[in-house]
């Protein structure tokens, strides 16, 4: 970042008045200190003097140690800097003209104003300087501006501490609201009626881990998921799909909503009634406000741009990756345990800001296959990183014993999506059925067998 003398030489925005005056406040009352750290930064004041005598107050603070002029310019004098602030005359000077009764909290406030403002300029004048340069791709500069310019709301917008009382009070529709069940904030249905009942929908903020072994059907689940969304509940989803292609979904989808078989629609082998099923599901898809994207190598900062411009426009309800260990972060990182941590971890923040639930597909290790007996994946088996469980609002496992029990034709059929984790509730198991032939999930009729299974 440039100097902060050049900032202010170069007429940005700043107030060196309350900034002293901030300062000042503190050689009065040391204790004031404890007032302003938890909200200004170093980097807050325009000026590098302001910037180093606040920095030497802190650390007198930490030390225990009083904060007064004599102190304080000892402390300079002990980094070398008391000249560079302009000696002990400026210190004596940085309470002229407060006022008896301060006013610490808009001298503050009007700091941080200014801050802010400076640091949306020099966010803007980097982009120029890169579009200027004209070495990047424009949707990466795009993307990157973004999410920098959100970066400087999220951290102005920080809640901070509140009282169970002022929680309420910003409640919409108050305290009646916030104590009937009825008036709180659903979540949005799956179309899995027990799996529902269990979380009480997708809710906005949620990021949601669906896991399982290769071939188990992951992406024909969160397909039904998303075309339950947007055909029949007509709200918005988009899907992000890093393994297959647009076409192939759109295969899928259409197959499972006509309920034709998918292999005799690939073989072009089909009656009459099936190809009006399939143009009454064609009709239906066009209808719908679904999104596919498959561009590949797409990563995080990609997503949330994407996500958030589709979110202005069209609104929406749900966002579906397919699948996270496919995905790529931006910076460097050590391994790629670190990596996934990252993408989980931003994935879970995106949520939150996006205020929408996103449903992330995700690999498991080879634990299952090499465990003996009861084959069910468990939460340690999440590939790649520990940090999936922790940043996921809920962990989903599918599981199909068919798979390994090829033999067992009353298997057939037969899938179960265990409900390992759930923040803000019980966890349990949803029996369904599988398809085969059109690649999809249906609520299992007649079997309410999804007790919790016992904690160890």
């Amino acid at each position: 970042m440039r100097s902060h003398d050049s900032i202010f030489d170069k007429g940005l925005p700043s107030n060196p008045d309350a900034e002293r005056f901030v300062l000042g406040s503190i050689l009065i009352d040391d204790q004031s200190l404890l007032q302003v750290a938890g909200v200004i930064e170093p980097e807050d004041f325009s000026l590098e003097k302001h910037r180093r005598i606040f920095l030497r107050m802190i650390d007198l603070h930490d030390r225990g140690e009083r904060i007064d002029r004599v102190t304080l310019a000892n402390e300079l004098i002990r980094h070398g800097q008391l000249e560079s602030v302009d000696g002990l005359a400026y210190l004596v000077s940085l309470d002229d003209g407060l006022p008896q009764i301060t006013n610490l909290e808009s001298y503050v406030r009007i700091v941080k104003s200014k801050a802010l403002l400076r640091r949306i300029i020099l966010s803007s004048q980097r982009t120029i300087d890169r579009c200027i340069a004209g070495d990047e791709d424009p949707e990466n500069i795009l993307a990157s501006a973004g999410d920098e310019i959100l970066r400087l709301g999220e951290q102005r917008q920080g809640a901070g501490l509140a009282t169970p009382g002022q929680i309420i009070e910003q409640y919409e529709g108050g305290v009646n609201a916030f104590l009937d069940p009825s008036k709180r904030i659903q979540g949005v249905s799956s179309g899995f009626l027990k799996l529902d009942e269990k979380t009480g929908g997708m809710r906005p903020g949620e990021l949601i881990i669906l896991a399982a072994r290769p071939a188990m059907g992951k992406t024909a689940l969160a397909l039904n998921i998303a075309m339950h969304v947007a055909g029949k509940l007509q709200r918005t989803v988009a899907v992000f799909s890093l393994e297959m292609s647009r076409e192939s979904l759109l295969t899928r989808l259409l197959c499972a909503t006509a309920r034709v078989d998918s292999q005799k629609f690939r073989a072009g082998f089909l009656n009459q009634h099936e190809r009006r099923q399939l143009q009454i599901a064609a009709s239906e898809l066009v209808e719908a406000p679904l999104y596919i994207d498959d561009s590949a190598g797409t990563n995080l900062m990609d997503i949330h741009a994407k996500l958030r411009r589709l979110k202005a426009e069209r609104g929406l309800s749900l966002a579906i990756i397919d699948y996270l260990q496919l995905m790529s972060g931006r910076g460097r990182f050590e391994n790629r345990v670190q990596e996934v941590s990252s993408i989980s971890r931003g994935l879970k923040l995106m949520s939150k800001e996006l205020e929408i639930p996103i449903v992330a597909l995700s690999q498991l290790s080879r634990a299952p296959e090499t465990r003996q007996g009861d084959h069910r994946p468990q939460l340690s088996d999440l590939r790649e990183s520990g940090s999936i469980e922790q940043d996921a609002d809920i962990v989903c496992f599918l599981f199909r014993e068919e798979i390994y029990k090829p033999d067992r034709t009353d298997l057939k059929g037969l899938a179960e999506l265990i409900l390992a984790k759930q923040r803000n509730g019980p966890i349990g198991k949803v029996n369904l059925v599988f398809l085969h032939s059109l690649t999809k999930f249906e609520n299992r009729v007649g079997d309410l067998d999804d007790e919790a299974p016992p904690e160890v």
